[in-house]
């Protein structure tokens, strides 16, 4: 029986970012140096595959450093922890390496300078997200409101509306942030903004090369966590550029077959913290089932890279 014609765009870029190549080879690395466990305070990465085989590595993924033994090494994963945590870790005279993603690390110091500088910050971001409340904890307590929507602007109590500045998480949804900046910027003229904008290269790419798919596909398919920030506005991208049907998946097993009966396209992209070896195997599970045609769209091309913390590079001085 021949199979049904299926007509694959392959989105590009996909996949790892710079922030998240860096962070899985920093833990790697920590292996190497230490041996095992190292230590993780909160997964490395949004994505259970790469979790699950730094696991299997030796690397012991916690929530909090009050789990870590003082004698191992402990590393602080790539969306960035709040200050109280590397100051905890040194008061324990901890070995300790910072994984944060330099993108996420630029919005810090962002906002330490605004704060020097006396003006109270506005975060646009998500609630609970890792990477939210590790930038909100570079300043006290009080000195970073968050914002979730454009209709969050309005509710706002801010000290001095003459004296704010805003940031964002780097994750966001590019078209969704605008709206979000006007509000504010329209309630209060004289905020400051970043002077380049905080959403990084590797999240705009990836909705840049959504948009340029949806128009040409009944379905799109984002291989990524379901905790992922920027996964998820993958599949928000996609629907609202006028793709009718999108789904997260984490990889080819939780495809939903029965949802793309009848279809004759699908558009393949993949979070930042997603590695290609499961979009292959999506692939690969497209062509088990159809006669599939693959089309490369490429919107941009990536060539950033983050060097590893010194740390890491320096030989072993002494045993843990």
């Amino acid at each position: 029986m021949s199979l049904p014609p299926l007509m694959l765009y392959l989105a590009a870029p996909r996949g790892f970012c710079a922030g998240v190549d860096r962070a899985i080879k920093i833990v790697e690395m920590a292996l190497q140096k230490w041996g095992a466990p190292v230590y993780v305070r909160h997964e490395i990465v949004h994505n259970k595959f790469v979790v699950d085989s730094l696991r299997a590595q030796g690397a012991i993924f916690v929530e909090e450093l009050d789990e870590v033994p003082g004698d191992r090494p402990v590393i602080f994963s790539a969306h960035g922890v709040p200050k109280a945590v590397p100051a905890e870790a040194a008061r324990r005279e901890m070995v300790y390496v910072d994984a944060t993603c330099p993108l996420v690390s630029k919005v810090h110091i962002e906002a330490e300078r605004h704060h020097q500088d006396g003006l109270q910050m506005v975060m646009i971001g998500h609630a609970g997200h890792p990477e939210t409340i590790g930038t909100m904890g570079q300043l006290p307590p009080g000195e970073v409101l968050l914002v979730e929507t454009a209709a969050d602007v309005a509710g706002l109590e801010v000290r001095d509306p003459e004296r704010l500045a805003f940031i964002t998480q780097t994750t966001l949804s590019v078209d969704d942030t605008i709206g979000i900046v006007e509000a504010l910027r329209a309630r209060f003229p004289a905020i400051v903004g970043p002077h380049k904008e905080d959403i990084c290269y590797a999240t705009t790419n990836r909705q840049m090369s959504v948009k340029a798919i949806a128009d040409r596909i009944d379905a799109l398919l984002v291989i990524g966590a379901p905790n992922s920030s920027n996964s998820r506005r993958l599949v928000e991208v996609g629907r609202t550029a006028g793709c009718a049907y999108a789904q997260l998946v984490q990889r080819a097993t939780d495809i939903d077959w029965r949802a793309l009966e009848g279809i004759a396209s699908v558009g393949i992209t993949a979070g930042a913290s997603a590695p290609e070896v499961l979009v292959n195997e999506v692939v690969d599970a497209f062509r088990a089932r159809f006669d599939t045609t693959v089309e490369l769209v490429e919107t941009a091309q990536e060539h950033v890279e983050f060097k590893v913390p010194r740390v890491l590079r320096e030989p072993v001085r002494h045993t843990i």
